[in-house]
């Protein structure tokens, strides 16, 4: 039985699960986003005060691993592995897509194939594309969306796109095998089977040289009379 502390942070919405034997013991998320320095760290504590009361130590910490925000993924990663040093447990890293793919699927939404996209700014998104199992069948990639980029699997079934990035598509895929599920963020709630899972495989990365997968080089632009 293995208590893991859930870490997920890479779009707006922050939030933490305290999770053991699939089940979720302490859930924490905001969703007005830009907030992650300052809440994480409070979210955290509160998640690790409660482990305590109930006399549970962390075994784990699994961290979601991007593709996302770059800033929102360096302080969950940050966090992560301070936890780990600290406390000298391992950690777990679960891919962001995945992670949303995973929230949908057990939400009933029935569909042959599941397009988890995160914005990228401009027309791009960060996608990739799941089957009913959970198995990646199209690697993430960060996608320019065109009536094209996702056509052959249209023609293969039924595809449902969701996360902050679907809602481009929606004037851009005429397809009736496309649906557009709204409202679905990487949560750290819907970490919960996929860290565990990883934990029993003993699936664990390297604490100080394990990097989220950005795909984009961060670009910081300044203001008028600013100088980067």
């Amino acid at each position: 039985m293995c208590c893991i502390l859930n870490i997920e942070t890479a779009t707006p919405v922050c939030s933490v699960a305290l999770s053991r034997c699939s089940d979720v013991l302490f859930y924490k998320e905001n969703k007005e986003g830009a907030s992650h320095a300052s809440l994480l760290g409070v979210f955290v504590a509160e998640a690790i005060q409660y482990a305590r009361e109930i006399g549970l130590t962390l075994d784990a910490v699994a961290v979601s691993a991007g593709p996302g925000s770059y800033t929102g993924l360096r302080i969950g990663v940050s966090e992560a592995k301070g936890l780990c040093y600290g406390f000298n447990i391992p950690l777990i890293a679960v891919p962001s897509l995945k992670i949303m793919a995973e929230n949908v699927i057990l939400s009933g939404m029935d569909a042959d194939y599941y397009c988890p996209m995160i914005d990228a700014r401009r027309m791009e998104v960060y996608a990739a594309i799941y089957d009913r199992q959970l198995n990646e069948v199209r690697e993430t990639a960060a996608d320019v969306v065109d009536e094209k980029i996702y056509a052959s699997y249209l023609k293969q079934g039924t595809v449902v796109f969701f996360g902050n990035g679907a809602a481009k598509c929606k004037t851009i895929l005429s397809s009736p095998n496309a649906i557009f599920f709204d409202e679905i963020h990487p949560l750290a709630s819907a970490m919960v089977s996929l860290s565990e899972t990883a934990f029993l495989n003993r699936a664990f990365e390297d604490v100080a040289y394990f990097e989220p997968l950005y795909l984009k080089e961060f670009v910081a632009i300044a203001g008028r009379n600013k100088v980067i």
